[in-house]
Parts: structure tokens; C-alpha cells; sequence
């Protein structure tokens, strides 16, 4: 089969979709590559910053892998804002959207709701509730989008930072990506963990500078 024989998918029958499904794995297996090409576009995102929306990306999850910070933590910082380019009025929940399935939930919600948490520190400037994270106070992650938007996304504007590159990330988003969409053992619902480890900035620590 070169196609499937239907025109409404009503039509189709086992070995129609069965086709499908083996194109369908193929195809999602490339999707951490494709993200990573996506993140390069995004320095034709949004403007007038003192870096790229590239850089605050890098300089997100730069802070995030240097305060000892998990993988899923590391990855959702890298791609919190990738949805700039195609969903620049939520663009929160187009990155969360593309994560769910692969990180703990904890993350997922935070890299939902920063958009609403950022809010703290200009809304007033801008005809908005700076607020609005008020809304969600009871919710158990809300300490977590604080800490996220306060110490990384917030803070990532800084030229002279120093930011490792997009190919230094890359083999962790692929790792993420290539989970077992939706595992219980990885989305790990109401767990939380810290965005810092005391052992793992040390461990990574020794990692950048090598005796």
C-alpha cells in the first residue's frame, strides 16, 4: 500500500488503519528533531528584547540545568515559549500542550500557567490583572510556577549570561521525546519535585569543569 484506499475515513477498514498507524509511529519519532528546528525559528519571534526569544529559551534552561534541575524540568524550560511563533496570545498552553504527554504533570502545569504568572511583573504596565496567578493559589503547583517564572523565565533576559547552546540541550529533549506517551511512572500526578538539587548542581559542576 503506497495510500490507504478511503476518501471518508468512515470507509476505512483494519488494513487501512493499520497503514496508518505505522506511518503515524515513523513520523512521531522524528518529533524531537522537529522541535529543535522549531526552537531555531523562534529568533524570528517576537523582538526588541535584549536577546533573542532563542536566548531567553537557552538562558531558561541554562539556569534550570545549572541549579540542578530534572530533566523534565530542564526541557520544559527550554521549550516553555515555543508556541511564540504560532500562538503568540497562548502560547503557554501550545507548549504545555506539546510536553503533556511526556513529562510529569507538575511541569506541564507550570509551563501552562506562567503566562499567567508573569503577569506579576508587568501587568500593570500593560492594561493587565497582575494578579491573575492569584486565581490558581490552592492548586499544589502553584508554589512551583512562582519559583519557575521568578528564577528562570523572568529572569532570562540577560545578554551577558552565560547560555549553552541548543546542541547541548538536544540530546535531553530527544530523551524526553522518546518516553512512552502518558506513562503513570513519568507523569507521576499531584507528585511534585524541587527545581533545584544541592547534588545534581554539584555533580554538573564538576561536569563543566572537568579536574
Amino acid at each position: 500500500m503506497e495510500t490507504v484506499k478511503f476518501t471518508q475515513m468512515k470507509d476505512g477498514d483494519h488494513e487501512d488503519y493499520a497503514f496508518l498507524t505505522a506511518h503515524e509511529i515513523e513520523y512521531a519519532a522524528g518529533t524531537a528533531d522537529r522541535l529543535l528546528a522549531a526552537m531555531v525559528e523562534l529568533d524570528k519571534s517576537l523582538s526588541g528584547y535584549k536577546v533573542t526569544r532563542l536566548g531567553h529559551s537557552l538562558q531558561a534552561a541554562t539556569r534550570a540545568w545549572n541549579a540542578g534541575a530534572d530533566i523534565d524540568w530542564v526541557v520544559s524550560a527550554l521549550l516553555h515559549d515555543i508556541g511564540d511563533i504560532y500562538a503568540p496570545y497562548n502560547h503557554d498552553e501550545y507548549a504545555a500542550a506539546i510536553i503533556r504527554p511526556f513529562v510529569r504533570e507538575q511541569c506541564a502545569w507550570v509551563v501552562e500557567k506562567h503566562g499567567d504568572f508573569q503577569l506579576v511583573y508587568y501587568g500593570e504596565h500593560v492594561g493587565a490583572n497582575p494578579h491573575k496567578r492569584d486565581a490558581f493559589r490552592d492548586n499544589a503547583y502553584f508554589d512551583d510556577c512562582v519559583e519557575f517564572c521568578e528564577r528562570w523565565d523572568q529572569a532570562s533576559f540577560d545578554p551577558e549570561y552565560a547560555t549553552r547552546p541548543l546542541e547541548f540541550f538536544a540530546p535531553m529533549v530527544r530523551e524526553v521525546f522518546a518516553r512512552r506517551t502518558y506513562d503513570p511512572a513519568i507523569i507521576r500526578t499531584a507528585q511534585r519535585e524541587p527545581l533545584s538539587s544541592v547534588a545534581l548542581q554539584a555533580s554538573r559542576a564538576e561536569f563543566s569543569h572537568p579536574s
